[in-house]
């Protein structure tokens, strides 16, 4: 415990003034926002707020993407304000997380549809109906696909 002399007094310090806690189903990410070393600490004495602090050290970072096919590929992120790094203004930054969030809101859709639509819920429960609407899914895939490359 703590050691007091003569005299002292006990006095709680919140230590998490301003500072909210992050919710338990949250994941916090640590990054540098610069790939440029610091030489040493700038200060910047006029500067009052935090978008005169985005403009003037304009802070971005190169980012390393996985394309589903195992390659790699590379894409800068620029963070102009506190609204980057949500989830918005980092999907509205990469053509890859463009093309994610749509698969992702088509797949949700897909899902809403399944939950909702009596009759694909029936006919998914038969075995040789849903082996044939898999078939035909298969068949608007390839369709789509050959479309594509043409």
């Amino acid at each position: 415990m703590y050691n007091y002399g003569i005299g002292g007094q006990e006095r709680k310090q919140d230590a998490s003034e301003g500072i909210t806690e992050i919710s338990q189903n949250r994941t916090l990410l640590l990054e540098k926002l610069t790939d440029d070393p610091a030489i040493r600490p700038e200060i910047v004495g006029d500067l009052k707020t935090v978008d005169e602090v985005f403009a003037h050290f304009q802070p971005e970072k190169e980012v390393e993407f996985e394309a589903e096919d195992g390659s790699t590929f590379n894409e800068t992120l620029r963070f102009r304000n506190l609204g980057d790094f949500g989830k918005r203004g980092l999907i509205n930054q990469s053509a890859a997380l463009q093309e994610l969030n749509t698969q992702y809101e088509d797949f949700q859709n897909f899902v809403k549809q399944l939950k909702s639509n009596k009759i694909l819920k029936t006919l998914l429960e038969n075995p040789d109906a849903r082996q044939q609407y898999q078939a035909a899914l298969q068949a608007m895939i390839k369709e789509l696909a050959d479309a594509e490359q043409s």
